[in-house]
Order: structure tokens, then C-alpha cells, then sequence
């Protein structure tokens, strides 16, 4: 489904409190992705993205609107801190890593996709294979306990012979067996069952220092055979790896890895936070010329070039760049010209006030009070929050971000794991159903020894 940017911003909606503008202005960069796709090839090279920078407190949501944007479209995204890349020649990442991990992402969004539309043929194969595995399991564990009782069984065992092979050379004995485990197999009494099965043994990446993780396998991936070794492990987690790898024989890597490639240059998001960090103010010291060079050497990047990766050559010059930072003590004025350039579109995004504090806690489809009832349900206990109690914490979390540090939305999960502190220790499960109603009156008494700390701020010079 291609969304218009009113649906995008109505999505974006139920998760997210406020924040009109950034709303509206990564709704405009996506379906604008859509109309390049429309145009003719001579026209789309000429078309980049409009890539963002949002300045704005931290915890008011500017992460978090380009995580939701990635995931409704179902893109390609990552999201890097910029303080981790350095300067070439200084300790840190090289910047080209953020798009390799881009694609490493629009692989495994490939290969899932593939997987998905093979494991209907895959999944009888993988049962048959389950099955196989659970009897020579079940056969071993059996002589394994044969072995421990056969002196004391001994002289049974040897007056029941005849019987015995009698018995055997019947038709229908073995394959009685497997109806048997296929029956305890479908019924799921399985599934702890340990058996033993081949999977691939994938070396363990090597950190290069100052540079991105090497996995000695992948560089000689397709030349080598793929080494396999015996593990032992659960039924249920067996049927993962054995259907990952019967899969992976019917998928065309090539294919997926070309699609990759083109998912992540056509339709990736890469989001850079804290991008003020690396902005240093004008006074020529040492420190601000490092951070100069990283912002010239994320540059080529955001403003198009080609990177290598392990699954091929993949052009940046239409990935969308999302910027974001706080800016406290530097602007975006401070930035190298060249960079700013590149990031036409600004979008200021508000504190958040004890209005949209109350608003958080009860609207969006994953609220704060919504999780934490979710997480107590399991424990049996029921529980509520009175709107009264929603604008006491509300305006609790407003007070705490003017007199401390302004964390946003942030500072309501601090309070909320205060607040239930009691009532998660003291639930266990070994109830019944209980009802625990949160009302202003419970907010403030688990709150009284606090405040009265907070409140001695003022008089604090």
C-alpha cells in the first residue's frame, strides 16, 4: 500500500504524541520517494531526496517518528550515533560501515521475505526431518537406560526372547513407532525433546581495531564448502535452524542479495542522531578540527558516492538521511556548509508539556500504562489508572524535566517503574485475578518521601 502523507501522518498518530510539523515533513520525503518511482529513469536519476535535520529536546520523539516511518513502508533502516564515527586516522568507526549495516538490514528483510513464501514447501520436509531426529533421540535415550538395568533384567530379558523376536518380525512394529512420535509431535509434547542435528558452522566475526567487524566466512563465502558441526538443542528450536537451512537451499542469494542492494539504495532511511555532537563551536581548538574532519568525511556519503559491501556495490545517492540532535551549545549554523547543504529540510520539534505528558500515557497504541498492564496481567493482576492519577504523574513528569534535566517522555518511564515498584515485587502469578486501581491518592503517597527531596531544591542557591 503506497500511503498519501495525511495517512502517513494518521499512522504516524497512534504512536506518537504532538510533533506536527516533523510529521508532516517526513509524510512529504516519503511519498515523494513514491512519485520519483512513477517517472521515467532519465528523470528519476536527477531526483535525490529531500533529507531532514530535526533539532529538538531529547525523549520528544524525533527517533522514534523515523522508526515508525521506516517500519510502515517496511524500508530498509538504521539508526547510527554519530559520535561513534571518527575522523580517518583518529580511534572510531569508518563512516561507509553505516551503509554496509544498512544493507546488511535490506538482506535479512529479503531473506525473510523469501523464506516466508518457501516454507510451505520447506515445512513438511523439516517435520519428516523433526520426526527422523526425536526417534534416534528417543532410541538412544532408550539404550542408554537399557544399558543401567540390563544385569537386573537380564534373566527376563532371556525368558522373554522368543516372544520378543516373535514380535519383531511382524509387520507394521517400526513404522507403529513413528505414527507414535509424528502423534506426540503434532500434539506439541515434543518440543523439550534434545536432539542432536548438522548446522552450519559460521566463524565468529573478528573486531578490526578502529574499523567494522570481518567474518573470515563471508570473505571466502561460495568458494568453500560450508563446514557443519553436531548440536544438540531443543525440538522447537531444531525446526528453526533446520527450516532456516532448508530454506535457504530453495532461495537464490543472488537474487536476494541484488533485490538487497536495491531495496537499500532505492527506499533506505538512515537515521543519524546526535549529529550536534560532532558540530563544534567556532574557537579552532583541537577537539572541533576532529569533529570538522567527521562531518567532511560523513559528507561524500549523505551527498552520493558509491560503497563497497560484501554483497556488492551500492550507490547512497538516494538513501534518505534523517538528522537529529538537541543543540544545546552548537547550532545547525555551525555546521561545515557543504553538510548543511545537503539537509534542506529543518524541522523544530517542541518540548513536551504536562498536557501531552497525560496524552502519552493514555493515546498512543503502545502507552506507557497500557505496557505495564500488559506485563502485570501475566502475574494476575488486573490493573487501572484513574484519570486523576494520569494527571498527577503528568504533572509530576513536567516538573521533574523543568527542575532536572529535560529527558521528554523518557522521565515517565522513571516514574511509572517508582510508582509500581510494590505491586511488580509483591506479584507472583500464585493469585487469583486481582483488581488494583492506581488513583491520585496512591500516586501521591508513593511519591511523598520524593517530593519532599525535590521540593528542597528551591532553597538550594
Amino acid at each position: 500500500m503506497e500511503y498519501s502523507p495525511k495517512q502517513i501522518v494518521k499512522e504516524l498518530d497512534k504512536y506518537i504524541i504532538g510533533q506536527n510539523k516533523a510529521k508532516r515533513a517526513v509524510a512529504i520525503a516519503l511519498r515523494n520517494r513514491y512519485r520519483r518511482s512513477k517517472l521515467p529513469k532519465e528523470l528519476r536519476e536527477e531526483i535525490t531526496p529531500k533529507n531532514i535535520i530535526m533539532r529538538g529536546p531529547t525523549g520528544v520523539g524525533k527517533t522514534e517518528i523515523a522508526r515508525r516511518l521506516a517500519k510502515l513502508v517496511k524500508a530498509p533502516f538504521i539508526k547510527i550515533e554519530a559520535t561513534k564515527y571518527t575522523e580517518v586516522g583518529y580511534v572510531g568507526r569508518d563512516v561507509e560501515s553505516m551503509v554496509r549495516d544498512l544493507v546488511e538490514v535490506s538482506v535479512r528483510m529479503v531473506k525473510d521475505e523469501k523464506q516466508h513464501e518457501v516454507e510451505n514447501k520447506v515445512k513438511p520436509i523439516v517435520e519428516s526431518m523433526v520426526r527422523d531426529l526425536v526417534e534416534v533421540s528417543v532410541r538412544m535415550v532408550k539404550d542408554e537406560k537399557q544399558h543401567e538395568v540390563e544385569n537386573k533384567v537380564k534373566p527376563i530379558v532371556e525368558s522373554k526372547l522368543i516372544d520378543a523376536i516373535a514380535l519383531a518380525r511382524k509387520d507394521g512394529v517400526l513404522s507403529q513407532d513413528k505414527a507414535q512420535i509424528k502423534a506426540e509431535l503434532d500434539e506439541g509434547k515434543l518440543e523439550d525433546e534434545i536432539i542432536e542435528i548438522a548446522v552450519v558452522d559460521s566463524p565468529k566475526p573478528i573486531m578490526a581495531i578502529g574499523g567494522p567487524e570481518i567474518s573470515l566466512g563471508s570473505m571466502f563465502e561460495g568458494l568453500l564448502p560450508q563446514r557443519r558441526k553436531n548440536k544438540r538443542m531443543p525440538v522447537k528450536n531444531a525446526r528453526e535452524a533446520l527450516m532456516n537451512d532448508e530454506c535457504d537451499k530453495l532461495i537464490d542469494l543472488d537474487n536476494v542479495n541484488s533485490e538487497a542492494i536495491r531495496r537499500a539504495e532505492e527506499e533506505g532511511i538512515i537515521f543519524i542522531d546526535e549529529i550536534d555532537k560532532i558540530i563544534g563551536v567556532k574557537n579552532n581548538n583541537s577537539q572541533d578540527v576532529s569533529r570538522e574532519g567527521v562531518q567532511r568525511d560523513i559528507l561524500p556519503i549523505v551527498e552520493g558516492c558509491t560503497v563497497a559491501t560484501k554483497y556488492g556495490n551500492i550507490k547512497t545517492d538516494f538513501i534518505l538521511f534523517i538528522a537529529s540532535g538537541a543543540f544545546h551549545v552548537s547550532k545547525i549554523e555551525d555546521m561545515i556548509p557543504e553538510l548543511q547543504g545537503r539537509f534542506p529540510i529543518r524541522v523544530d520539534l517542541d518540548s513536551l508539556t504536562e498536557k501531552d505528558f497525560k496524552r502519552i500515557l493514555s493515546q498512543p497504541k503502545n502507552a506507557v500504562t497500557l505496557q505495564y498492564a500488559s506485563l502485570l496481567k501475566v502475574d494476575n493482576i488486573n490493573l487501572t489508572f484513574t484519570d486523576d492519577a494520569l494527571d498527577e504523574i503528568a504533572a509530576m513528569a513536567a516538573a521533574e524535566n523543568e527542575s532536572s534535566e529535560n529527558i521528554g517522555a523518557r522521565r515517565l518511564h522513571t516514574i511509572m517503574e517508582l510508582l509500581l515498584e510494590d505491586i511488580s515485587f509483591n506479584a507472583s502469578g500464585e493469585h487469583p485475578m486481582l483488581d488494583v486501581v492506581v488513583d491520585k491518592t496512591y500516586v501521591q503517597n508513593a511519591f511523598k518521601d520524593t517530593k519532599k527531596k525535590y521540593d528542597l531544591k528551591k532553597y538550594v542557591l
